[in-house]
């Protein structure tokens, strides 16, 4: 079968094709790479969610890179995905192996690789990693593996807890002292998934009062089509903060690297406001300065809000896997992207939920305000964008014709409005000449094509989905 990396890494159906041999084969690729790199020598941490099976998934990795000679950091119980990405940074590892598939619905599971710089693997890393693993599949690369009790008496194998580093990191980020006198009521939601339990083990002990739910591991993720934080999703998290008279609500998708937020009436906010407010906080409340970056996907309030503050705004593809890299090479302070994922420059250029939640707390402790004031606030400073997106399915064999269309010359009209610019990093892009955009990419995970489009008329928004979707042929 064909295992491929896709913009996060490699999903599959567990027992289907996602079994140990497969993980295994993942792990031989990566060990290949980091051998190649020459730089095996520094290990590997590996770590997992709280997926079925997850930690046997995670050991069958382990048995492959030991047995490859590489030192392998093993993670002792599950954590999220940024708690693991850290740990690279503090170890001073080559990388590190996740088994997590993220938001995906619980009969999945996957496999991540991050980078030596605690952030997602680049394109050129991820294309060695796939050949590697295409010649494992070939039998041109063996996969050995050893047992995890001979690699433990070679010295190959160490089990280590990765949260009390994390949690110093994050003291040393954000004023936790502050927020714990503060007299809030916090909901949060790690969705059955790996943040479980560590918005209450950094708050406790102070005036804030925390609630979370779903707060145990069940890998079928009860009442939720997927761990994954969008409004569908929010129904308790909304119910819960409005009934408990609660200040602000945060969820975390499965693996802890993303966020979504709840006011304190229930409502949830999208990702386009989020990260606005997040950019507005560190630019006017932490004084950041420097480069951030945004992918083609997210929205022109992020522009506003940068050019008050002088920032220059990089745009890339959708994913970390050319956000982190942009925010390496420029030095940002801050990158993001539509599905809820932030990175911090401070920090590490890697989604980080459980920060990015604790940031929101102190941007609204900061400011003596609820969360909807300061919504409203910046909006009555930066303007009200508005923004839809539709995921639509195709069969394999439209696949070509969507591809043509995407790279064929665009409409000089849109919706009504001439079209001023075009972007083809990821996908094709229309910018019309009264700020509004359309995007149509293909899922680097799904079989469906993204359409999405935002306007500051909040009616022109659906029929740019429509002209987006007749563009390609198909229909909404």
């Amino acid at each position: 079968m064909k295992i491929k990396f896709g913009t996060d890494g490699w999903r599959g159906i567990i027992a289907d094709d996602f079994t140990c041999d497969n993980v295994r084969v993942c792990a031989r690729g990566v060990a290949a790479y980091v051998q190649r790199s020459g730089v095996s020598s520094a290990g590997l941490v590996v770590g997992y969610d709280t997926r079925f099976a997850s930690e046997y998934f995670a050991q069958a990795a382990a048995e492959v890179l030991t047995a490859s000679g590489i030192p392998v950091y093993l993670c002792g119980e599950f954590a999220p995905t940024p708690v693991i990405s850290f740990a690279v940074r503090e170890l001073g590892a080559a990388g590190a192996i996740i088994i997590t598939a993220s938001h995906n619905p619980g009969h999945y599971n996957g496999v991540k690789f991050r980078s030596a710089y605690g952030g997602a693997a680049s394109a050129e890393e991820l294309a060695h990693i796939q050949a590697a693993i295409d010649e494992a599949v070939q039998g041109s690369l063996p996969v050995e593996r050893t047992t995890l009790s001979a690699a433990t008496q070679a010295g190959l194998l160490e089990s280590f807890d990765p949260r009390p580093a994390y949690f110093r990191r994050l003291a040393a980020l954000v004023d936790l002292e502050r927020i714990r006198q503060a007299p809030l009521h916090l909901v949060v939601d790690p969705m059955y998934g790996a943040g479980q339990g560590y918005f209450p083990a950094l708050l406790q002990g102070g005036r804030v009062r925390l609630t979370e739910i779903h707060g145990t591991r069940h890998p079928l993720f009860p009442g939720l089509r997927a761990p994954e934080p969008v409004p569908e999703n929010l129904d308790e998290l909304r119910q819960t903060v409005a009934a408990g008279r609660a200040d602000l609500g945060l969820a975390n998708d499965g693996d802890a690297d993303r966020l979504a937020l709840v006011d304190e009436a229930g409502r949830s906010l999208d990702n386009f406001q989020v990260y606005p407010l997040l950019l507005a906080y560190l630019l006017a409340v932490r004084g950041a300065r420097g480069p951030v970056v945004k992918t083609v996907a997210t929205s022109s309030l992020v522009d506003r809000v940068a050019a008050r503050f002088g920032a220059p705004v990089q745009m890339t593809g959708v994913g970390f896997t050319h956000i982190a890299p942009a925010m390496v090479r420029s030095g940002a302070i801050f990158g993001g992207e539509e599905s809820g994922g932030y990175a911090f420059g401070d920090h590490l250029p890697e989604r980080d939920g459980i920060l990015a939640g604790l940031r929101v707390v102190d941007m609204v402790v900061h400011a003596g305000k609820p969360l909807s004031r300061l919504l409203c606030d910046l909006q009555a400073e930066y303007g009200v964008y508005y923004y839809q997106r539709r995921d639509v399915p195709f069969s394999p064999k439209l696949r070509a014709q969507v591809n043509a269309a995407l790279k064929s010359r665009p409409p000089d009209r849109l919706g009504g409005q001439p079209v001023l610019g075009m972007i083809t990093v990821d996908g094709l892009r229309l910018d019309l000449a009264d700020g509004s955009w359309l995007l149509m990419r293909l899922s680097g995970t799904e079989p469906v094509i993204r359409i999405c489009g935002e306007s500051l008329v909040e009616e022109r928004v659906p029929v740019l989905l429509v002209e987006g979707a007749r563009l390609l042929g198909l229909q909404l």
